[in-house]
Formats: C-alpha cells, structure tokens, sequence
C-alpha cells in the first residue's frame, strides 16, 4: 500500500500548521516561491539541497524528508495480530480503515471505516457481542454510520467531548461516553486503553492494546506512516505535534500503529522514518 501521504501534503501541512505562507517559506529558505508552490501541487524537488532547506525551515527533519521524496521509501509490511478485523471503506474512490477488535466473543469497533454495513456484517457472521464503539475523532469518514450500526448494536460510543460537534449524526447523549486518558475497555480478555491525542481534531483519541505478542495503537489520523493528519484546526499544530511524539512514538519500538489511512507502520520505522519526528525536550 502507498504512503498516504508524498512530499506535497507534508509540506502543506507543516507550513499551513505554522501559519506561514509560499511567500513567508520562500523567505526562509531562499528557494523561489513559484518552485515551492509547484512542490505542493506533487512535483518532484530537484535534488536533496532543495529537501534540506525546506526541512530546515519547516522544523521537519531532512533525512527522512528525502527518503519519501526522493528514495520513496514505504514501511515494511505490517499485518494486524489475528483479534484484529481490517473493515475498508471509500469515500469517493478515497480509502478509510477501520478496525474491530474481538475476543471471546466480545468486539470493540475502532471507527467505522465510513462502512457501517461491512462492519454490522462481520459482527453478525461471528455473533460477537458489540461491548462500543471507539471513535478516534468525529469526521465523517471515521464516524459516520453509527446510527444504523447503533440501531443493531446498542452501544456506548466513545468520542472525545471536543469531537462531539463534529459528527454528522449525534448519539443519544446516555449513550455518549468522553474517554479519559489512560481508561481501560475490556474486549474479552483484551484491554483496550484510551490515550488522548488532540491535533487532529480537538478531542483526538487513539487506543492502545498491550498484547504480550503483537502489541497495537489504533492512531486513526493522528499519525500516519511517514506523515500526521491535517491539524484542525490549524492552531492545534503544535499540539498535535506533542500528541504524536510523546503519546504515540512514545511507546515502545515493536508497537504497531494501524492508522485511519495508508498503510500500518510501527514506533521503530517512524522513529526512523518519520519527518514529523523530534525527541521531545
């Protein structure tokens, strides 16, 4: 699977999360701003030099920049552990993921992929018994179809309370549960912990399993391999940035990031590949 994101959506979303313009980014880096501007509608960059001068005003780090760039670089495969269901979902041509998560008959959805019938399809087809649904934010492709999955599966959701205006179709509020970080879920003999993640969105939640063999953080558009998620509003940047290298790349190498869009990752290949990434001090 490809990255979700190249080189055009990374500077994007650094610059516009700094506020800065083309010609504020030209400035900074002496490069024209008609080059930058062809950069961020998906040409290619010229050569490292160029890769360097923007990473080194946008914050980001260079090498890891001219990886995706330049080498395109892509993970390593990573296949969620087998108490891990992948639901696909397209919006328009564009592809979501969501995730079920189940054990001993018992299942936790972690968004709805935008595909509420597959996801009622395959909680049905292994009689599981839906015990919530973990939304990581209230976007539309993440959120949308809770009423019809909800309308089979009486449920909690939980959503950050930030989040909550966000979603096209609101949950009764009994049903509505706002996580608080560290909070336990129970799937089975599964423990599902809520880790609060703002950036994204404002109430920006991923959910962490410590699993003895394939442990896995849903990070939904929190992260992305070799990129983040758009920061909205673009004031949460640096708070995003925060959320992602602390919360998520925080965690121990050998976890597993199953992301909201492209392909799945771990801590050890972002910390090494990631651009977005700096130890925090």
């Amino acid at each position: 699977m490809p990255l979700e994101d190249e080189l055009c959506d990374i500077l994007k979303k650094s610059r516009m999360g700094q506020g800065w313009s083309v010609v504020d980014l030209a400035r900074m880096t002496g490069l024209p701003g008609s080059d930058i501007t062809a950069l961020e509608r998906g040409d290619r960059p010229r050569d490292r030099t160029e890769v360097r001068a923007l990473a080194k005003a946008l914050g980001l780090r260079a090498e890891p920049l001219a990886q995706i760039a330049i080498e395109q670089w892509t993970p390593v495969a990573q296949h969620p552990p087998a108490w891990v269901e992948t639901i696909h979902g397209s919006i328009n041509g564009y592809g979501v993921q969501g995730y079920v998560i189940h054990d001993a008959g018992e299942a936790l959805l972690i968004d709805t992929a935008y595909n509420a019938t597959a996801m009622i399809e395959f909680l049905s087809a292994r009689r599981l018994n839906l015990v919530g649904i973990g939304l990581t934010h209230g976007h539309a492709d993440h959120a949308d179809g809770i009423e019809q999955i909800l309308a089979r599966y009486p449920a909690p959701v939980y959503l950050g309370a930030e989040d909550v205006e966000l979603l096209s179709w609101r949950p009764p509020q009994s049903q509505l549960t706002t996580p608080v970080h560290g909070q336990t879920i129970t799937v089975g003999r599964l423990a599902v912990h809520c880790l609060m993640t703002p950036g994204h969105t404002p109430g920006g939640v991923c959910y962490r399993v410590d699993d003895s063999q394939v442990p896995v953080c849903f990070v939904g558009d929190t992260l992305f391999s070799g990129s983040i998620g758009r920061s909205n509003p673009s004031t949460l940047y640096q708070t995003h940035l925060a959320s992602v290298r602390a919360a998520v790349l925080g965690l121990p190498p050998e976890y597993r990031l199953l992301p909201g869009h492209g392909p799945a990752t771990t801590v050890e290949e972002e910390l090494a590949h990631n651009p977005f990434y700096a130890s925090v001090s």
